[in-house]
């Protein structure tokens, strides 16, 4: 049905912490995108371009993802550097888990076809717990 994996957020040196993990678990990232290379990142300012969008490395069946938070951003604080990805079988799934989740929480980026292929939404729960839900026809979840 799902895979739940952490998402990290960081204030700018998510590549150091990464090739960190790199190093300890092994493996190969399976993917590194950075703001300059993203669309709508163009008006962003030259310092944040360089910066980690996103980064996945996969860990045995799992996979922990991670992201430089800009500085036009609000700053990562302990409770706001990390989040829950969970990745479900359906877009049907995804908006049943986005709208349970959501309830008496902060929905911060309905649902909706992302440029890199998911149907992805962001929310923050009642609970103050963030999570990051998506559906990919690209790939099955775990």
């Amino acid at each position: 049905m799902t895979a739940l994996n952490p998402y990290l957020n960081f204030n700018g040196n998510t590549e150091e912490v990464f090739s960190f993990y790199k190093s300890v678990f092994g493996g190969e990232f399976a993917m590194v995108m950075r703001f300059g290379d993203t669309p709508g990142c163009e008006n962003m300012p030259e310092t944040e371009k360089n910066g980690i969008m996103h980064i996945a490395l996969p860990i045995g069946n799992n996979v922990i993802m991670g992201t430089d938070v800009p500085k036009s951003m609000e700053q990562v604080t302990m409770g706001t550097n990390m989040s829950i990805s969970i990745s479900v079988g359906s877009r049907e799934e995804a908006d049943r888990v986005y709208n349970a989740l959501s309830a008496g929480g902060k929905a911060t980026m309905p649902m909706d076809d992302m440029f890199w292929g998911d149907y992805y939404g962001m929310l923050t729960d009642k609970f103050e717990i963030q999570w990051m839900v998506s559906f990919s026809t690209k790939h099955t979840p775990q």
